[in-house]
């Protein structure tokens, strides 16, 4: 089975710190691999894999500010596109883009769909619904106007986390600064349990972060530590009493949520989204409806066990099974 793998190009694959589409584009890739498939992962020059790299991009848009991201997103995408007969199939994780060359290709595609960032996007996916498959990475995230052929969770390397019974006693924002992750809502709830916040996470909304969240850093209370890498984030997890994430939307899935809990640390969220299906509520954290619901459940994280968060994100969100779920996909759609 010979497998395309179309990343996105806005990050390197995988991504230094943030960038959660190109982190699951290289987790397929390297899970894949590891099963003993012939996998090329199509992303940026730089990029790093056990499979096959091919690439035409040098450097990622988000890293090159004079590059322009439609000429570099179109260079690569054609480039997959007009090798499409070297492949048996190839696995999207690039949205709506390259749908369009679907009908004019006879390899099979499959697309990864990481949520609707706008519904006007909507009658692209819907146009091509008959052609190609769409796999939804929560049940929540599912438009009733498409037929998907599965849903799949996105799956972690456990191994870079690290499990930790002692946490330390503060609170953890974990995720882009922007309006949608909750960041100002953390930092009250925080002072509502009269709690230590640590807030970590790449500035996406300058104007939100300078209304909203800076004037509230403090540097004892609430403390902004930047943009974690892969280090600093299973250690800033691990030692996390309890990870914040407010959400003001309804989130399609939510890496930093699974990975906490493979850390052992309970998440407290607002229900929202895949929340319920990512969180056992009071048992790997709380599912709350506003601030105040959650400043009070503060108080009730020590009552959790940790190492069930553990268990629980290993069993449901682990690189392997993400790897088996896909790879039912693939041989569902080669039978075809």
């Amino acid at each position: 089975m010979k497998i395309a793998i179309l990343a996105p190009v806005a990050w390197r694959t995988p991504p230094r710190k943030y960038g959660p589409w190109e982190q699951i584009a290289s987790n397929i890739t390297e899970g894949m691999v590891k099963k003993g498939l012939d996998v090329t992962l199509f992303a940026t020059q730089d990029s790093i894999t056990a499979g096959t790299l091919d690439a035409v991009v040098e450097k990622s848009w988000e890293e090159d500010k004079d590059a322009d991201p439609k000429i570099l997103e179109y260079r690569h995408i054609s480039h997959v596109m007009e090798q499409a007969h070297k492949f048996d199939l190839i696995h999207n994780q690039f949205d709506f883009m390259p749908l369009g060359y679907s009908r004019l290709i006879k390899t099979p595609m499959v697309t990864t769909v990481h949520g609707f960032s706008s519904p006007k996007i909507l009658p692209i996916y819907q146009k091509y619904n008959t052609n190609t498959d769409y796999v939804s990475i929560s049940n929540s995230n599912r438009h009733p106007t498409l037929d998907y052929i599965a849903t799949v969770y996105n799956g972690i390397d456990v191994s870079q986390f690290t499990f930790n019974n002692t946490p330390e006693d503060y609170l953890l924002f974990f995720g882009r600064i922007h309006r949608d992750k909750g960041c100002a809502e953390a930092i009250e709830i925080a002072k509502q349990s009269k709690r230590k916040l640590i807030i970590a996470g790449l500035i996406q909304d300058e104007n939100y972060y300078r209304e909203k969240v800076e004037p509230q850093i403090d540097g004892e209370q609430i403390r902004y530590v930047g943009n974690a890498a892969p280090a600093e984030r299973d250690t800033l997890l691990g030692n996390a009493a309890a990870l914040l994430h407010p959400i003001n939307f309804d989130e399609p899935f939510g890496l930093s949520v699974a990975e906490a809990m493979l850390c052992g640390t309970p998440v407290i969220a607002f229900n929202r989204g895949s929340m319920p299906e990512l969180i056992a509520d009071e048992q790997t954290g709380f599912l709350v409806e506003n601030v105040a619901e959650a400043a009070e459940r503060v108080e009730d994280i020590t009552d959790l066990d940790r190492a069930f968060c553990r268990s629980h994100a290993e069993g449901k969100f682990s690189l392997d099974r993400m790897t088996e779920g896909y790879f039912s996909v693939y041989e569902e759609i080669l039978s075809r």
